[in-house]
């Protein structure tokens, strides 16, 4: 089948590269041309593991290509993914002007039927408002549906090839087919494509974020109770997951969620429910607790340099919200960053992908660093707010030596207290007994 996706960030570029893997001929449309160029050459513009190998792949047999025409990219395609962003506006709510003004320069160009698809993660009834907008502008019938997505970052392209279930809101049976095929490659194993109208699949995105969400923030609470009473949030963990009603996903205490989904989606839900009298208590109370979980390690920090941090240099490893990405939006690293600073500390960083990102954004606040061994160096104490694989067996040894003192502060849990109790270092993680020397 002949793709348009239009919008070449994370979710775009994934959807066009594993569209083109399983035989189509795709065409990414964006308006950036020195990023439409730098693909057209073969670079990816975006970290995340085994997309380059396909982008490689697709792009030399031609069936991936990008260009900057709109006019060409719909008149090529049957079917037109909208993979746009929708940021948060300042009250919470979905901004959808790129969908809105991106469907609005569509409808004159079209000159066959289409299946116009919003990819975006949108507010209910998006698709009613991209058909208003299109419909006396259209120049040939068209049908406008919703297919959200649910890539997890950092496994984007595995949960695109083997997707739990695919969602897809229409009452058009001619897209309904369409889609059909085009995802069939897909679900041989037999996991579902969920038919539905366009509200309800656009409120199971929302669902699903919020829902995850608060799954993880529930176990931030419960780990910063059990560390408060002696107990251990990861045996409570395991007590926990066994349950089959509950599931092991998504328990892992910490410091917090961040990325380009929950905190913008909670948002939009909570802003959502506010327009139609629905106040989305739990979401609000989720949201609130997560902007606290992600300066925890900060308020450990306080306590034990008794409230005084100015003058303090830092070792921070991780600054991706997750490991596996170069994705710093809502990173709890920033929000760490930027307390450490107001406090008179300095920084010494190190992330495996996100340092070019950060460094972008910040500028150069802080000292990033050519190796996380070389982040300790000098530093009082060592920050880990990312749980990147390479952080999980370093050289203690080396690491006794780089540090002034044997102090970690752990946001994931990375190591065992009683290993650190052996090592001399006071370790204090989250939701289990502090180590001290």
């Amino acid at each position: 089948m002949k793709i348009a996706v239009i919008g070449t960030g994370y979710v775009g570029l994934v959807t066009g590269t594993c569209f083109a893997e399983s035989g189509n001929e795709v065409l990414c449309m964006d308006i950036d041309p020195e990023k439409v160029a730098a693909m057209q050459a073969g670079k990816v513009p975006i970290y995340e593991p085994q997309l380059e190998n396909l982008f490689a792949r697709n792009l030399r047999d031609k069936r991936l290509n990008f260009t900057t025409d709109l006019a060409l990219a719909v008149d090529f395609a049957e079917i037109v993914f909208l993979a746009l962003p929708t940021p948060s506006g300042e009250d919470g709510s979905a901004d959808l002007s790129y969908v809105l003004g991106v469907a609005e320069k569509i409808a004159p160009l079209l000159k066959k039927y289409t299946v116009i698809v919003n990819k975006s993660t949108v507010p209910v009834g998006t698709a009613h408002k991209v058909f208003e907008v299109m419909k006396n502008k259209a120049n040939a019938s068209f049908d406008v549906i919703s297919n959200p997505e649910f890539l997890r970052e950092g496994f984007a392209v595995e949960d695109f090839m083997k997707p739990d279930r695919i969602v897809i809101g229409t009452s058009s049976a001619l897209a309904q087919e369409k889609m059909r095929k085009l995802y069939a490659p897909f679900v041989r194993q037999g996991n579902p494509i969920l038919f539905m109208d366009e509200k309800s699949a656009e409120i199971t995105k929302y669902a699903a974020n919020a829902f995850l969400a608060t799954k993880i923030t529930f176990m931030n609470e419960i780990a910063n109770y059990c560390e408060t009473v002696g107990a251990d949030v990861e045996q409570v963990r395991q007590g926990m997951g066994t349950d089959t009603r509950i599931g092991k996903r998504f328990l892992f205490a910490g410091i917090g969620y961040g990325g380009s989904c929950f905190p913008k989606d909670v948002k939009a839900l909570i802003k959502s429910g506010k327009e139609v009298q629905i106040p989305f208590e739990i979401a609000s109370a989720v949201e609130k607790v997560n902007q606290s979980q992600k300066t925890l390690l900060v308020r450990k920090m306080e306590q034990y340099y008794a409230g005084n941090l100015a003058g303090k240099t830092f070792a921070l490893w991780g600054l991706a919200f997750k490991p596996e990405t170069d994705d710093i939006r809502e990173a709890p690293s920033l929000y760490i960053i930027d307390e450490l600073l107001r406090l008179g500390a300095k920084v010494q960083a190190f992330d495996p992908e996100a340092m070019h990102v950060v460094q972008h954004k910040i500028g150069e606040k802080i000292h990033y660093a050519k190796s996380a061994y070389e982040a300790l160096q000098g530093a009082d104490a060592l920050v880990i707010a990312t749980e990147w694989n390479a952080f999980r067996n370093p050289d203690f040894e080396l690491m006794s030596k780089q540090l002034k003192h044997k102090v970690i502060f752990d946001g994931r849990n990375l190591y065992h207290p009683e290993d650190m109790k052996q090592l001399g270092y006071y370790y204090n993680s989250i939701g289990r007994k502090t180590i001290t020397t």
